[in-house]
C-alpha cells in the first residue's frame, strides 16, 4: 500500500518537531524522499523510522531554506561513504530547480572533502527540473510546479498515485490561486500550515509568507480538495494541539483533515 511516511512537521524554528520532510513510499516499496529537514537529524530520523538509507534512490528539493535543504549535505556525505564501502547499489537522483541546483553543486566543492566529492555526476546526480515539466521517478510520473513562491523560487509537484488518487506537494508557501487550477479536486493536497487562526496576531504567518490552518483549509474547500495534510507548524504545545488544528479546519474543510506527528504513517487510500 502507498504511504506517507513523515519525518518531519515542523517549521523552521520548532526544536521538539523535525523540519517537515516526508518519504513516499509507492505499492513496490521504493522511496521518494521530499526534503530533508535542516541538518544531520535527518539521519536519527532514518533510523527512527527504521529506513535504511541505502534505499533511497530519489529525493525532491522544493527550495534553498535550510529547514528543508540542509539535511541534503549530510544524505550526500552518507551515501557516498556508503558508495565506497560497497554497501550502496545503483545511483542517487537528485531533483531540483536550477536555483537550488547550483546552490547545493557549490556547497558539495565548499564543505565537503575531495574524496566526499568524488560520486558527484558519477553516481549521484543533480536534476534540474522546470515548471510543469514531468519526469518519470519510481513509478509515478512527476509534473513539477513552480509554486510562485513570494520569498524564494520554490518548486512543488503533483502526481498520480498508483492506486488511481491524486496528490499535490506545495512547499511551505500558501496555495496561490494561478495554481487552482493545477490542483483542483486533487485527492491528497499537502499544505503548510503555521498556526491557528486564533494564533496570527501572535505569529504572524502572512509576514513570513505562511498560512493558518483555516485559511489553508479555506483554499483546499476551494479546489476540491479531497484529503488534507497539514504541517510546516509552530510546536507541537499541548496534548490538545492536534485536534485543535483537527476541528479549526473542519470549520472550513468538508474532507478529511491530517494533522501528523514526526514518525506518524499516512496510508494513501
Amino acid at each position: 500500500m502507498e504511504k506517507i511516511i513523515v519525518l518531519g512537521t515542523g517549521a523552521a524554528g520548532t526544536i521538539e518537531n523535525f523540519n517537515t520532510c516526508f518519504i513516499l513510499e509507492d505499492n513496490n516499496g521504493e522511496y521518494l524522499l521530499v526534503d530533508t529537514g535542516g541538518g544531520n537529524g535527518i539521519l536519527k530520523q532514518f533510523k527512527s523510522a527504521n529506513i535504511d538509507l541505502s534505499k533511497i534512490h530519489n529525493i525532491f528539493i522544493s527550495h534553498k531554506h535550510i529547514d528543508h535543504s540542509y539535511g541534503l549535505l549530510w544524505i550526500f556525505r552518507s551515501i557516498s561513504f556508503s558508495m565506497e564501502k560497497g554497501n550502496y547499489e545503483g545511483i542517487l537522483n537528485i531533483y531540483c530547480h536550477d536555483e537550488f541546483g547550483k546552490i547545493f553543486r557549490n556547497q558539495i566543492h565548499t564543505l565537503l572533502r575531495k574524496s566526499q566529492q568524488k560520486y558527484l555526476d558519477k553516481r549521484i546526480f543533480i536534476n534540474i527540473v522546470k515548471d510543469h515539466e514531468k519526469v518519470k521517478v519510481l513509478n509515478y510520473n512527476l509534473e513539477f510546479l513552480d509554486i510562485i513562491a513570494k520569498s524564494d523560487k520554490q518548486y512543488g509537484f503533483k502526481t498520480v498515485l498508483n492506486n488511481g488518487k491524486t496528490l499535490a506537494f506545495l512547499g511551505d508557501e500558501p496555495l496561490d490561486e494561478n495554481l487552482f487550477d493545477d490542483v483542483r479536486n486533487i485527492d491528497y493536497l499537502l499544505h503548510e500550515s503555521l498556526c491557528l487562526e486564533v494564533e496570527a496576531n501572535i505569529y504572524k504567518p502572512k509576514e513570513k509568507n505562511h498560512d493558518t490552518v483555516k485559511s489553508a483549509s479555506i483554499k483546499a474547500q476551494s479546489i476540491g480538495a479531497k484529503n488534507l495534510v497539514l504541517w510546516h507548524t509552530l510546536e507541537n504545545l499541548g496534548k490538545n494541539r492536534k485536534q485543535k488544528y483537527i476541528d479549526e479546519a473542519k470549520e472550513c474543510f468538508t474532507g478529511n483533515v491530517y494533522v501528523p506527528d514526526d514518525l506518524e504513517i499516512i496510508e494513501l487510500i
